[in-house]
């Protein structure tokens, strides 16, 4: 178990004594969003914030120097890990449950369905009076076996009795737990994550250097895609899309912001359909950096199969670009049709070609859209404001 060094106290005497638990800080919305919220919850409303992880293991990339320089306490634990492993998984209970014990928290915020059951156990065990948990997205889905979603729901019906409010990203979070039979309707609340906003609604200043850099001509239409390259995250999709695209807007580039483990798949695959030039892969790109990546892009695709509502949405919108969105989760919260973007049915790759020759060949379809989508999201999605809904509800609790 280690700690960073110890950040200064705040000036103000602290509301309460906070632990966020998340199972890694690799760079991602659902880790993004955590940090944000610890680090405002510590310098605007005074808490005492401890922020718990297991290591960031994996080719994502790490968040954890990031939590650090906002100066949040981090305390990680070596046998908190993403994979199931029993042995390892009581061990990290074991140590969950003795630094809730040791430092006497008020509230325990868990993240992420490992550190959420685990968490929230080990906190109720522990005598914590107050436990939460965000649902960034659901751990039971129907592209993973009937036994595995069964043992998930049983788990997370079972971490939910012992949470006293349960915070979901998007409004379909909350009917699919329902649903599901996870909690009543009542122990939820939606609050969306959310983003230094400014950044992105300021980004067009980055967008000749941004496109230079990548060999970017400027009469090339760009269609990004922001996401791990990991399955289910829907590359394939759009690599069938490109085909028919790319012969009838030659003049179309694909940026692919995002690294893991089929990068070598994906670039092969472009290769043999002779496609290859058409895409660029700009790697890991840190937090700080997507609005650069954006403002390059002409219009956004997420063709995600399963996402709690994916943060690329209200960021390229407040860039001002349109979406085009498989009709996932809680895309439909954010993607109006015909008014920011559309949206796809899953897997549905002749309905994004006909999303994308919409958009290609119309400047003024695509400003009009990402005006809509600029209104949409501010301040909706500013961090301040999930800070503040987040204040609230620990003051409620």
């Amino acid at each position: 178990m280690t700690a960073n060094p110890a950040a200064p106290t705040h000036s103000r005497p602290a509301r309460a004594k906070v632990a966020h638990v998340i199972t890694r800080l690799i760079v991602g919305g659902a880790q993004e969003n955590t940090i944000f919220t610890a680090e405002g919850l510590r310098t605007t409303y005074g808490y005492d914030v401890t922020l718990i992880t297991g290591p960031p293991l994996g080719p994502e990339g790490s968040l954890l120097e990031g939590a650090w320089r906002e100066r949040v306490p981090c305390v990680v634990v070596p046998q908190l890990r993403r994979t199931v492993n029993p042995v390892r998984d009581a061990i990290a209970f074991a140590r969950l449950y003795t630094i809730f014990r040791w430092q006497n928290f008020d509230i325990v915020h868990t993240h992420s369905s490992k550190a959420g059951i685990l968490g929230r156990l080990a906190a109720r065990l522990a005598g914590v009076k107050i436990v939460v948990h965000t649902i960034h997205g659901l751990p039971f889905h129907p592209y993973q076996s009937r036994l595995s979603n069964r043992v998930y729901v049983f788990l997370e019906r079972m971490a939910a009795k012992v949470s006293a409010k349960i915070v979901c990203v998007a409004d379909a979070m909350i009917e699919q737990a329902v649903a599901a039979g996870v909690a009543p309707r009542k122990k939820f609340l939606t609050i969306y994550s959310g983003m230094d906003l400014d950044a992105f609604l300021e980004s067009g200043r980055f967008r000749a250097a941004t496109r230079q850099h990548f060999g970017i001509a400027d009469d090339e239409v760009v269609i990004g895609k922001i996401a791990r390259l990991f399955p289910l995250k829907g590359h394939e999709y759009l690599f069938a899309a490109a085909e028919e695209v790319v012969r009838r807007f030659p003049k179309t580039r694909f940026l692919l912001v995002g690294e893991g483990i089929l990068r070598e798949r994906f670039q092969r695959a472009l290769r043999e359909k002779g496609l290859a030039d058409k895409f660029v892969f700009a790697g890991l790109v840190p937090p700080e950096r997507i609005p650069e990546m954006i403002s390059a892009m002409d219009i956004l695709v997420h063709v995600s199969l399963r996402e709690g509502l994916a943060k690329a949405l209200p960021q390229a919108m407040a860039c001002g670009k349109p979406v085009v969105s498989f009709d996932v989760d809680g895309a439909r919260e954010v993607v109006k049709n015909g008014g920011t973007g559309y949206l796809v049915r899953p897997r549905d790759v002749q309905g994004l070609v006909d999303a994308l020759n919409r958009l290609l060949p119309d400047e003024n379809l695509r400003r009009r859209l990402g005006a809509n989508g600029k209104r949409l999201v501010d301040p909706t999605f500013r961090k301040e404001r999930m800070v503040e809904h987040i204040h609230t509800l620990y003051e409620t609790l």
